[in-house]
């Protein structure tokens, strides 16, 4: 067999699409995600309340944040949308932002009365401060270039503010000690701050995706578990217990049929392992997770719907069928996910993978499950309806396939009645019904 060109050839062309089809979607989706990141939505709050300062009100707040807009402008990199405080709470708490960067109440005053004289009893001046919020909830490599961008831009407003305050104190009568010009060069303090926490075992902020992915890899195996289990049980494959080979007697059916035994065991099965797989990772590894029951029918729906969708693809493209499943949930899914890195630092094409591509759906999901209580707006909305989607039209384009196929007689193996008509020639009387082949003769023996 190994002199066969035929098998060298089709063999190589199958792993080389693979390989090549693997590398360019893994690497291609996660290679410069900062060179594709294109409006990253972070907050901006100014909470500045002002102070008054040589006979006007002077609100420094609204100052650093029209330099951030006027920087931005050349850059689209992020989407930086001015909210309240409250807003920004809400927008974090929805996964709606990767972070914010927060100017607080006392921001004027704290920045003036740096050049303030102080009486000596006060002491020194308050530093003013600026306050970055990140959001591991929504995505770790997403909320550190959130971070980061926010740090840059709470520098360059200190840096901007420095350059005003020093020339007001070189323009008093007392030169100041080189210390202060220092701190004059560079005033304001950045702190960093989780702006949503999330739980010590929460993988920061990655159990969600690795809990999809299981899920998704689950549907994708118990169909194949099933695909053969079916087709062994109706006599199509054999069944190898090391040595030994059984065989089942074939039970002619229509594929229809057969496709709707699958699918009925499929359902079943998703029950079991939807709820082991939150027994394991919620039970046994202690993850942090709330609403359990809802994050089990979740699991147990995703599973099905994975299933149902992988079992319609084996049915209409046969042995290809599992090599496209493969693709589609998860050569495709995982680099176009968002769980690593954001939907909005992918390549173009990968971001219109992510709009129907089913793992970033059900990650979506259960981030609102295991971080944002639960909230309908947060993706779970999403993810149910995509859900929804995906089942009808699995249903839709599986029997409709397999009812065409039954139609135009092309059965996975030839009835006998079918097989004497195309043998016998024309005129000779029909022979006596035999069986599909010896071993279809003979019980199953090992």
């Amino acid at each position: 067999m190994l002199r066969r060109p035929r098998l060298w050839i089709g063999t190589g062309l199958i792993a080389a699409v693979v390989s090549m089809l693997f590398a360019l979607l893994y690497v291609g989706g996660n290679v410069n995600p900062r060179g594709n990141l294109r409006d990253l939505p972070v907050a901006l709050v100014n909470s500045d309340s002002g102070v008054d300062s040589g006979g006007r009100h002077l609100n420094l707040g609204e100052q650093v944040v029209s330099g951030i807009q006027k920087a931005a402008e050349g850059d689209k990199s992020i989407d930086w949308q001015v909210v309240s405080r409250e807003e920004a709470d809400k927008r974090l708490g929805r996964g709606k932002v990767f972070g914010a960067l927060v100017i607080p109440k006392d921001f004027s005053a704290t920045v003036t009365g740096l050049t303030a004289p102080q009486p000596a009893p006060q002491g020194l001046p308050a530093a003013p401060t600026l306050t970055v919020l990140t959001n591991q909830a929504a995505g770790s490599i997403g909320s550190s270039m959130s971070s980061q961008a926010a740090q840059k831009a709470a520098h360059a407003a200190s840096a901007q503010l420095g350059q005003e305050l020093l020339k007001q104190a070189s323009a008093q009568k007392t030169p100041l000690p080189t210390a202060a010009q220092l701190k004059l060069a560079d005033p304001v303090t950045v702190n960093v701050t989780d702006g949503h926490p999330v739980g010590s075992r929460s993988a920061m902020g990655l159990s969600a995706f690795y809990y999809a992915l299981v899920l998704v890899v689950c549907g994708m195996l118990g169909a194949n578990v099933v695909n053969s289990q079916v087709d062994t049980a109706l006599g199509y494959l054999h069944t190898d217990f090391g040595p030994f080979r059984k065989r089942e007697p074939v039970q002619h059916t229509s594929r229809v049929r057969t496709l709707a035994i699958g699918m009925a065991l499929m359902l079943g099965l998703s029950v079991v392992m939807g709820s082991l797989v939150e027994v394991a990772t919620v039970g046994i590894l202690d993850m942090d997770a709330s609403h359990l029951g809802l994050l089990w029918l979740y699991s147990v729906a995703t599973i099905a719907v994975v299933g149902i969708g992988s079992l319609t693809l084996f049915a209409a493209f046969g042995t290809p069928g599992m090599l496209l499943a493969t693709i589609v949930f998860v050569a495709m899914a995982v680099p176009s996910s968002g769980a690593t890195v954001p939907v909005q630092a992918l390549p173009g094409p990968f971001r219109v993978l992510a709009e129907f591509e089913p793992l970033r759906q059900v990650t979506e999901g259960l981030r609102s499950l295991l971080y944002y209580a639960a909230q309908a707006d947060a993706g779970l909305t999403r993810a149910w309806v995509a859900m929804g989607v995906a089942l009808v039209a699995a249903l839709l384009f599986g029997f409709a396939v397999t009812h065409l196929y039954d139609r135009r007689g092309l059965h996975r193996i030839p009835r006998p009645d079918a097989e004497a008509e195309a043998a016998a020639p024309a005129g000779t009387p029909e022979s006596p019904e035999s069986p599909d082949s010896p071993e279809d003769a003979t019980p199953a023996t090992a």
